[in-house]
């Protein structure tokens, strides 16, 4: 037997959607500090051939992890629209922010030291080294020396 017409059987829930993870901008950031601690607690580990008189060895190297965003949600088993919509509430905005600088800051110190890629930190942060050619000046002279002569 189909539905009665006009039946609003949603309307009867008593919640819409998955509960928040997080109740409190608090709740986040202690949760985000955990993120940070397990990165810097488990570093990425590489093998390196060490030669030391004759005699060659591999050797076991920890590596700086480097903090993501992408990394930040899996650990926090949400996805980066989530982090996003918190970030849009009042009371997370500021919390949503310093997680970020956070992250951006860790990367670019760890860049900056050579312990992570330098060029790819650079391109994941958005740093580019902004480079005119040749014909970019010439047109842009021109354009200079019309402007004054139609003074």
């Amino acid at each position: 037997m189909p539905a009665p017409k006009g039946n609003r059987f949603w309307e009867m829930r008593s919640t819409h959607g998955r509960s928040p993870i997080f109740k409190s901008a608090d709740e986040l950031w202690d949760a985000a500090c955990q993120y940070f601690e397990w990165t810097e607690d488990n570093p990425i580990i590489t093998s390196e051939l060490v030669k030391f008189h004759g005699e060659a060895s591999v050797a076991e190297l920890p590596k700086m992890r480097a903090m993501t965003i992408q990394g930040l949600c899996l650990f926090l088993d949400i996805d980066e629209q989530t982090l996003a919509n918190y970030e849009k509430k009042k009371d997370f905005f500021g919390v949503v922010t310093k997680i970020k600088t956070v992250i951006y800051q860790q990367k670019f110190t760890g860049a900056a030291a050579n312990e992570l890629n330098p060029n790819i930190i650079a391109r994941d942060l958005g740093l580019v080294d902004k480079t005119e050619s040749k014909e970019t000046h010439e047109v842009n002279l021109k354009a200079v020396k019309e402007d004054f002569d139609d003074c």
